[in-house]
């Protein structure tokens, strides 16, 4: 296994960001740096044109995976850093390339020089190592226009960096960069999406949780504190707020005609979350919805529970189907753990027969029999916050401690 000294991080549509390009690489940096929080003996170097990870020893494979969820980073490359002497390319090169060639393979040589003093040109340095290759790799074939292995060679002032290896990143644009929002994240396949694609775009979300004990249970909170789990890695740490909920929901229950109870319940939620947003310094809400898939997601429902706030309400999936949502839940890894039969406070009191088409004059007419700053207030008096990181574990956890009930 190759020894690489350091991975080379390029930005790519960080490049487009100007005077405030500085301020990107320094977020993408601090994210990298928490990412990567368990290795305290790598280093971290951003500089204008890409970013330096130093090693020290750390096997470029253990923090592969991790930097694939880092958002802003568009291409990264294992390297190896080695002296200026022809014999030191010679030997660098042969070693990556015996390493990552397997039979029939194509290659071609890529040279780079900023340093203009250095004896070889890109061209000779192209030929010297490319008849290297050649010499020690039976069986090797050049291919100039789509080969299978491009050994990169830069020549800079302070030493000489070798490749071959072109990994693609999340892409993106830096957790945090875009502002602060919270996400109402249910323990369905949707909202986890729309929060994987918020933060795509660089936004830091708080998830905003509704549960209802003991209507749900204990592993259904679990659940969803879980898949934020797997959202952090994207992210390096998600703050979870649990809210409870059913207080309200069961006053709505017992007051309102059936068909406005969904359409009544959202408006609380959004209120609940559009308070927490300001209490938190956040600029938006995000949510999982997506148009026409459920009662609550018709534009007559929308403009009905969108009524009692004006905050930006944003919502990625609103235009994805089903398949293409479960495609991507799949790829980030939240789909199986979204499946898992633990009720959420959106099931458990679902009218049988709700109103796709609910009139705005209406759900303010019902939701005027209720006493609505007393059941908001409970309900924020009752709000947990928890820290959650990468891969964090709850359901298990939660097993556990059921067992030690038995």
């Amino acid at each position: 296994m190759v020894q690489y000294t350091e991975v080379m991080v390029r930005y790519g549509e960080l490049s487009t960001k100007g005077k405030n390009r500085k301020d990107f690489i320094g977020k993408l940096a601090a994210n990298v740096n928490r990412v990567l929080k368990d290795f305290p003996e790598i280093e971290v170097h951003p500089k204008h044109d890409r970013m330096h990870i130093t090693l020290n020893g750390t096997p470029f494979e253990v923090i592969d995976e991790k930097l694939k969820k880092v958002f802003g980073i568009q291409t990264y490359s294992p390297v190896i850093k080695t002296e200026k002497s022809l014999e030191s390319i010679k030997e660098t090169a042969l070693e990556i390339m015996q390493a990552t060639y397997e039979a029939g393979m194509t290659f071609k040589v890529n040279t780079r020089r900023s340093d203009h003093k250095f004896e070889y040109d890109t061209n000779q340095l192209n030929s010297i190592i490319g008849d290297y290759i050649f010499e020690k790799i039976p069986g090797i074939k050049a291919e100039m226009k789509h080969p299978d292995l491009v050994l990169r060679i830069e020549v800079r002032q302070d030493a000489v960096y070798i490749s071959n290896q072109l990994l693609h990143g999340a892409g993106g644009m830096p957790v945090g960069t875009a502002g602060k929002a919270v996400m109402m994240l249910s323990g369905g396949i949707d909202s986890p999406v729309a929060s994987y694609l918020a933060l795509k775009r660089g936004v830091d979300i708080e998830m905003v949780h509704f549960f209802s004990p003991p209507y749900t249970t204990e592993k259904a909170l679990a659940k969803a504190k879980e898949l934020t789990g797997v959202l952090a890695n994207y992210a390096g740490k998600i703050n979870f707020i649990a809210v409870p909920f059913a207080e309200i929901q069961e006053t709505i229950k017992e007051k309102l005609p059936e068909g406005y109870l969904m359409t009544v319940q959202r408006r609380f939620m959004l209120r609940l979350a559009d308070i927490i947003r300001e209490r938190r310094g956040g600029l938006a809400i995000f949510n999982g919805e997506s148009v026409g898939q459920v009662a609550s997601q018709t534009l007559e429902s929308m403009v009905a529970i969108n009524d009692v706030t004006t905050t930006p309400v944003l919502r990625p999936v609103a235009t994805m189907d089903k398949t293409e949502i479960i495609k991507l839940a799949e790829k980030i890894g939240t789909f199986d753990l979204s499946i898992v039969p633990f009720e959420d406070c959106c099931t458990i009191f679902a009218p049988p027969r709700p109103k796709t088409k609910p009139k705005l004059d209406k759900a303010r007419k019902y939701e005027s029999y209720l006493d609505v700053d007393g059941l908001i207030q409970r309900a924020l008096d009752g709000i947990e916050i928890t820290a959650i990181y990468p891969d964090q574990k709850f359901i298990d956890n939660q097993s556990s401690e059921d067992a030690d009930l038995l």
